[in-house]
């Protein structure tokens, strides 16, 4: 017998609601635990039933979507519903697994859906090998000065490089070392991607793109003229903006 996740849909638009309904219908291993319009709604839900994924819109009247989510103490995993690109950043900043762009589109939501079973099943190999500890966050070494500096990958957003120097920004800051960016970029691997001779980007992070710039949050960032084919490719191969 499969598998069976509960999703609750988040969203003060009766339309988008429906249609997330309509999409987890077609999907065997998820059931709904029910739709709320606003974040108050949902918490009283949360203290009654348990729930595996929350599909949470992020700009809802009274309090936000992440802001909820922030204040949650039990956290269900959560896939970001939003209709602004401006918005995706926060999401990712709480561990978001996704972000949807509203009006979303069956393939899209698709392919968040199966990043939530991966997650599920990533936790279930972790609680089977060891019930006393939880799959570990990659990490790297920097060294700025005289002083090693332990990173998570998953919170780097981009690199920028000064010549010999290069600037690693964080979701919490900026850290600056004497490396040389090819070097940095060997480092991170995927999903890291590199755009131009002075910047590589986090492609979760990524809010657009266009053929000459991608776009984070409010900021844009030039694609290289050497380096246009492979990122175009990479963006009509990844499904990132399906």
């Amino acid at each position: 017998m499969p598998v069976t996740y509960t999703c609750l849909i988040i969203d003060d638009e009766p339309l988008a609601r429906e249609l997330i309904e309509a999409y987890v219908s077609k999907i065997p291993e998820l059931k709904i635990a029910g739709q709320c319009t606003n974040a108050l709604e949902a918490s009283s839900l949360l203290t009654k039933q348990k729930v595996d994924l929350l599909f949470l819109d992020i700009n809802m009247p009274v309090l936000k979507g992440v802001d909820f989510f922030k204040n949650l103490v039990t956290k269900p995993e959560v896939i970001f519903t939003t209709a602004h690109r401006e918005y995706a950043l926060e999401g990712f900043e709480v561990n978001a697994l996704d972000y949807l762009l509203k009006p979303i589109i069956f393939d899209r939501f698709f392919l968040s859906v199966q990043k939530f079973f991966k997650a599920m099943e990533t936790k279930v190999v972790a609680s089977t090998e060891s019930p006393h500890t939880s799959v570990p966050r990659e990490t790297l070494i920097v060294t700025q000065g005289q002083k090693k500096i332990r990173l998570y990958k998953d919170e780097i957003v981009y690199v920028e490089s000064f010549k010999d120097y290069i600037e690693i920004h964080t979701v919490h800051k900026k850290i600056r070392i004497k490396q040389n960016i090819g070097a940095f970029e060997r480092k991170l691997g995927l999903p890291f991607l590199r755009i131009h001779r002075s910047y590589i980007v986090h492609t979760i992070y990524l809010t657009g793109f266009s053929k000459n710039e991608v776009e984070i949050k409010d900021l844009e960032l030039p694609i290289g003229n050497s380096y246009k084919e492979k990122v175009l490719t990479y963006f009509e191969t990844s499904g990132l903006f399906l």
